[in-house]
């Protein structure tokens, strides 16, 4: 929730792509604010700044006419860059995590984000987001995560009603049919390891990519350059399908894990 320019330029316009497979996810570079040894809930480090001109976050969540939860984040003092993620931290800047009762959804890249039902379990949850610099550390005031709550209940629901798994006039007993690719890109990721091992994809631009990746624990595939996420549940096989619209090297990797799946070469 979000480029690129010529083919050797990746994530934000700088020479690679994200970051060199088989370095830390978290760089920890800048120097704005105070370092903290200290870190959030999911290992990130925390980044103090005074409290006066620091970030802030509210999170407001309302119910989708056709399928889950359509989240705003209203912040103060702070821009999404999606453009510099990975690079140094810049005062006010970054993108934000969703976690679902501490769990990890998704990283966003603005300030809007739907929530889609299938997502949440029945019963009563704990929304949080949490703000992060472009090297991947969290922003903090007195020691504390820069983040906003929201409460959410999921109920089970007929299909095609409001907060179910269903969209439109389709009948319970069909299922809408996959999006169409030109070209599917299969991996799976196993005790730690990539199958088959990583490598460029090349593709022409305009056609149409599906990744369909499983992964034996929970981790949030994302598509550098394109903004694509989605999460993975552990042992279930997702698909992820995008229009290669823009030029150059995007890497496909794994958030939590840092493994990097593929790059896509898009002439």
């Amino acid at each position: 929730m979000l480029l690129a320019g010529g083919a050797a330029t990746g994530c934000g316009g700088r020479a690679t792509t994200h970051h060199k497979p088989g370095t830390s996810h978290e760089q920890a570079s800048g120097s704005v604010g105070t370092l903290l040894t200290t870190t959030d809930a999911g290992g990130h480090r925390l980044r103090e700044v005074p409290a006066e001109g620091a970030p802030e976050v509210q999170l407001t969540v309302r119910p989708d006419s056709e399928d889950g939860w359509n989240l705003q984040l209203a912040v103060k003092n702070y821009r999404f860059t999606p453009d510099s993620t990975g690079g140094a931290a810049l005062p006010g800047a970054g993108h934000a995590h969703l976690e679902l009762d501490g769990r990890k959804l998704a990283r966003l890249y603005g300030p809007w984000f739907h929530l889609p039902a299938a997502q949440v379990p029945e019963g009563a949850h704990t929304l949080t987001v949490r703000l992060y610099a472009d090297d991947h550390t969290a922003w903090a005031v007195a020691g504390k995560p820069v983040e906003g709550t929201a409460q959410l209940t999921a109920t089970a629901t007929a299909p095609g009603q409001a907060g179910g798994h269903s969209h439109g006039d389709t009948p319970p007993s069909q299922t809408p049919p996959p999006e169409q690719a030109d070209r599917t890109v299969t991996i799976t990721v196993r005790d730690g390891k990539v199958s088959p091992a990583p490598a460029r994809t090349e593709v022409r631009r305009g056609e149409r990519v599906a990744l369909r990746v499983t992964s034996d624990r929970a981790d949030t595939l994302h598509v550098h350059g394109y903004d694509k996420e989605l999460a993975l549940p552990a042992g279930q096989e997702v698909t992820l399908t995008l229009t290669a619209d823009r030029t150059g090297l995007f890497e496909v990797e794994t958030h939590e894990s840092g493994l990097v799946l593929t790059q896509l070469l898009v002439r």
